[in-house]
């Protein structure tokens, strides 16, 4: 016997329903238009691929490969995994179809993640991101066009009076490994405070100790050596001309030296947009520059930044803020026969910017639904094919029109 117990949504990843589609729309309409005047495509790549890719590129000890990924072998025996992030495939993608190698490439995609993390409020096991990514750039130039592409999109949102700017230099390679040593040095001095996960990426990752969420880590990574003591040279006129770039457009940031990426492709300019009205999950966007990874994922050299914005958090934001209401321009009354149904397709095809809602329920109230549909006006198709027009939303008097009659009044309020 086939069991009737509700299914329900796997925790952590939830449905986006139709009152909260119209917000979504908004800020994807918001990144596509952005992305294209700066000049970015549109990539798209699998949600799924293999796991030697992202243990290559973020790296074995980290929380997301170690705890995080959905990991499965297939039939084959092949382990593959849910795209934890987006930029370790569409570097991949560009290594594979030749779009890197000695060429400039701005590229964008919009789409689902997947990390198995306990959810909460703007962190779910699926969630969206827009990544955007910029490849055979080395000058700062691009670094500040990342910049400001990611705050016309926050801007754009209405985000401006909820958002800040936090940036930092990670430096050269060289003089990030110049730094790593000192800084296990200081934390071998402090083994007997370490916790477990610490311990375990002293070794390996020891960059990743300095983003534990463990109060007493946070105390002695307070004491810890300051990367900004090992930036000279071009990498600080590097972030010297990102500054002085950001002051001369106006953009307000805080120079923030515990702001670190502890993948060891990263290098030079991070940055994040931040909020204090997500609690805990306060980052909306963050970006930086990964000239190390084409190539450590079996490209050519390749300078390369990037950024992500998280489209639940910043959906969460704008719904504090906004009301978005997926509005019905006209709502049509009629019976239910062919000829309404064929009238009603005639104005869509001339008409493509409205919106025509057909009640197809032969009982009730059509007018009461017509006003639940957020409608602004109703069309009544009467016996003898004529309209009438009714507002739901101002105050006038109902009018009788014909068809041709309406198309113009149509014409008038588009």
């Amino acid at each position: 016997m086939v069991s009737k117990e509700k299914i329900q949504a796997i925790r952590g990843m939830n449905d986006i329903l139709p009152q909260e589609t119209p917000c979504w729309q908004r800020i994807e309409t918001v990144c596509r238009e952005v992305a294209a005047q700066y000049g970015y495509h549109e990539i798209r790549f699998p949600v799924l691929e293999p796991t030697t890719l992202f243990k290559r590129s973020i790296g074995d000890v980290t929380d997301v490969v170690e705890k995080e990924m959905y990991t499965f072998d297939d039939r084959n025996g092949d382990s593959l995994s849910l795209r934890p992030e987006g930029t370790a495939g569409c570097v991949r993608a560009g290594i594979e179809h030749g779009l890197l190698y000695n060429q400039i490439q701005r590229l964008w995609y919009l789409g689902p993640m997947f990390r198995h993390e306990r959810p909460q409020k703007g962190r779910l096991r699926q969630f969206h991101q827009l990544g955007v990514e910029a490849f055979g750039m080395s000058n700062p130039v691009i670094d500040v066009e990342m910049i400001l592409m990611s705050k016309r999109i926050l801007d754009r949102l209405g985000l401006s009076d909820q958002i800040t700017l936090e940036i930092n230099t990670l430096g050269s390679f060289s003089q990030r490994e110049k730094y790593q040593l000192e800084l296990v040095k200081f934390f071998e001095a402090h083994q007997s405070k370490f916790d477990e996960d610490s311990l375990r990426r002293l070794d390996k990752n020891p960059l990743r100790i300095l983003d534990s969420k463990n109060p007493d880590m946070k105390a002695l990574n307070a004491n810890a050596p300051k990367l900004s003591d090992f930036i000279e040279g071009e990498s600080k006129d590097h972030f010297e001309f990102i500054c002085e770039s950001l002051k001369n457009a106006d953009i307000h940031f805080k120079i923030n030296p515990h702001l670190v990426r502890g993948l060891d492709y990263y290098c030079l300019t991070v940055f994040e947009w931040v909020t204090n009205n997500l609690g805990a999950q306060g980052t909306v966007c963050a970006g930086g520059r990964y000239d190390g990874l084409v190539e450590q994922l079996g490209g050519k050299a390749t300078p390369a930044i990037g950024f992500a914005m998280g489209i639940e958090r910043i959906a969460l934001l704008l719904q504090e803020k906004t009301s978005f209401e997926n509005t019905i321009d006209c709502y049509v009354v009629s019976d239910l026969s062919p000829t309404p149904l064929k009238i009603v397709e005639s104005l869509r095809s001339e008409f493509q910017a409205v919106r025509f809602e057909m009640d197809m329920v032969s009982t009730g109230n059509a007018f009461k639904r017509a006003d639940k549909s957020g409608a602004q006006y109703v069309l009544v198709i009467n016996d003898d094919h004529s309209i009438t027009l009714k507002y739901l939303r101002e105050n006038k008097e109902p009018q009788i029109m014909s068809i041709d009659q309406l198309k113009k009044w149509i014409e008038k309020i588009c």
